[in-house]
């Protein structure tokens, strides 16, 4: 075994050893280390992780936010800041990528290791179009030039099951939707052939159905392709959908390592056990994770949201109005959970913004706290809005980066005018308490504290005056398991505390069967199912409602492939296609793809 080292700009590589003879892996982590320097010190962010990937297995590296995954998997395609030291060797095909020059390592990415990130809006370029950028990515690895390119970039947009393949090819990425464009990248990853893909989160920010999809098409090319593919994500219910063995990474070491099976049915690590009942699960209701929602609710209270075939329409420059939302009709009474729910375009968060007058309606009825916002003017508005908090879903965008935390939970007091600067400190001092934070973040800034904790804060710049109606836009779909579990137990018990009307909006179902009393299913702005939570969740009658829980993954391996086989089925009843690679000879397509590139 030998030891190498190897400078690339600042960023220092050390490392020995290859996998052992006769051991068939595509990619290999021996010892890595990761250690980064910074103004404050070195941080040690990877400490002695071992993995193995062989052709056709998914191993699923798990963990929270700062767990080591990211790093690790970037060390694979030597993607790291320049401040980065890396101790231990990383081998992708029987190539030590610390030896390797940097010319030869551009042609290791994409030939024999390709990455799929986690948000595929950022990993395209806005500025290209589609087929310019699976061409160039196809002549830069030199497996094809030209119209032949073009060709065989619609070949692989239409094997990843993307419909109209030679027209998508010249639209941008921001005209395709969120799976769309994943499936695009996927595309791109697999135009090379790769021997292992590193999925780096790659359902995180889609719909249940549509991440039901992707999965069902990373399945389909590691078992057509023979393709080793490693999936980081912090989702149970992904692993138990996709993964061969799990690997469970805490704070940059692996703390647990087994089959699928073993790891979250048999979790031996507390840090596992953690996760694993931090995890919402799909049919369990109400009682999971210590909170307690009561089940029934005043049907006498008053109403805070009343709808009444509301219309509302997006105007366009020479066509005709965009119908988002399409005579919609449901009610939220105080004290009561309202789970909206639907794909991403479905009219959800439209509702939502109508909800706190940020968009007209065209047409129908939408009272809010008994008063018709669609006959209000802005000052009357203003007025109403004192009466509505608001969570959005990404808590570090919806803070001022600028303002200390106290300031920013004091802001709808200090705009509504309400209270001095002793009652306002008074008053932040109790939310804090309220959602379980430390008084002495109220001079930090957002920036110093976790996401998590940036959630809450968001949750008591909400509660700060005393809301009857919480509007609630997808408030954890962006946090770890652990920290969303906290979040909603706070959430729970403000909300059985302050007893506000709450409309919340998500796609997450189990999320939504653990919270919400009632239940309104949104498909294309119209309203295709409602009614208690029980009887929606339990017992869907529409097919776009069974279809979107039949696509929930639960955090159990065999539950879950006991669900994928009756989500397929139930696909087939409906005549929908099942999402899978194209294929119908992979040493066909791995030829063509040879010969290709003996070309050049």
């Amino acid at each position: 075994m030998t030891t190498t080292t190897e400078n690339y700009g600042d960023q220092v590589f050390t490392g020995s050893g290859t996998p052992g003879e006769g051991e068939e892996v595509v990619l290999t982590f021996d010892d890595v280390d990761v250690r980064f320097k910074t103004e404050f010190g070195s941080v040690h962010a990877v400490k002695g992780v071992d993995l193995r990937v062989r052709p056709g297995e998914v191993v699923a590296l798990v963990g929270e936010s700062g767990s080591g995954k990211s790093v690790t998997s970037m060390t694979a395609m030597r993607l790291l800041p320049s401040n980065a030291t890396i101790g231990g060797a990383v081998n992708v095909a029987g190539r030590d990528v610390g030896q390797l020059s940097e010319r030869n390592m551009r042609r290791l990415r994409g030939n024999d290791v390709a990455m799929v990130f986690q948000e595929p809006m950022t990993a395209l370029n806005p500025v290209l179009t589609v087929g310019t950028q699976m061409v160039e990515s196809m002549e830069l690895h030199h497996v094809a030039r030209g119209q032949a390119a073009v060709d065989r970039a619609i070949e692989l947009l239409e094997m990843v099951g993307i419909p109209e393949p030679a027209k998508q090819m010249k639209k941008y990425p921001h005209e395709l939707s969120g799976g769309q464009r994943q499936r695009v990248v996927i595309a791109i990853a697999i135009s090379c052939d790769p021997k292992v893909i590193i999925a780096d989160e790659p359902t995180t920010a889609l719909d249940v159905t549509v991440q039901a999809d992707i999965l069902d098409l990373l399945r389909s090319l590691k078992d057509k392709l023979n393709t080793g593919i490693l999936l980081i994500t912090h989702n149970m219910g992904v692993v138990a959908d996709m993964a061969d063995r799990v690997a469970v990474m805490f704070k940059g070491e692996i703390v647990e390592r087994g089959t699928v099976e073993e790891v979250l049915l048999h979790p031996q690590h507390a840090y596992t056990r953690m996760l694993l009942g931090s995890v919402p699960k799909m049919g369990a209701g109400r009682g999971q994770m210590g909170i307690s929602v009561r089940e029934e609710v005043d049907h006498d209270a008053p109403l805070a949201i009343d709808l009444r075939n509301l219309v509302i329409e997006y105007q366009r420059m020479g066509k005709p109005p965009f119908r988002a939302v399409d005579d919609v009709s449901f009610q939220v009474r105080k004290g009561e959970i309202v789970g909206l729910v639907g794909e991403s375009g479905s009219g959800k968060s439209t509702i939502g913004r109508c909800a706190l007058g940020l968009i007209p309606a065209a047409s129908g009825e939408f009272r809010l706290l008994g008063e018709d916002i669609t006959t209000m003017n802005k000052r009357e508005l203003k007025a109403l809005r004192k009466r509505i908090g608001v969570v959005f879903q990404d808590p570090a965008a919806s803070l001022n980066p600028r303002l200390p935390i106290g300031e920013c939970i004091a802001e709808p007091l200090v705009v509504h005018k309400v209270g001095d600067r002793k009652t306002r400190q008074d008053k932040i001092y109790e939310l804090l308490d309220a959602v379980q934070l430390p008084r002495e973040v109220f001079n930090r800034y957002p920036h110093e504290v976790s996401g998590g904790q940036r959630q809450r804060i968001c949750v008591a710049r909400a509660l700060t005056l005393d809301p009857e109606l919480l509007v609630a836009d997808e408030p954890t779909s962006a946090l770890d398991v652990s920290v969303q579990a906290r979040v909603l137990k706070i959430f729970a018990e403000l909300q059985e505390q302050f007893g506000f009307a709450c409309l919340f909006i998500s796609h997450d179902l189990a999320v939504v069967d653990l919270l919400a009393h009632q239940v309104v299913v949104l498909q294309n702005g119209k309203v295709v199912e409602a009614g208690p939570r029980a009887q929606i969740m339990e017992h869907p009658q529409e097919e776009y409602t069974q279809r979107l829980i039949a696509a929930a993954p639960v955090p159990d391996p065999i539950e879950q492939a006991r669900r994928r086989r009756e989500r397929h089925e139930l696909l087939r009843e409906q005549g929908e296609e099942i999402a899978e690679l194209r294929l119908d000879d992979a040493q066909e397509f791995r030829a063509t793809i040879s010969d290709e590139k003996d070309q050049f």
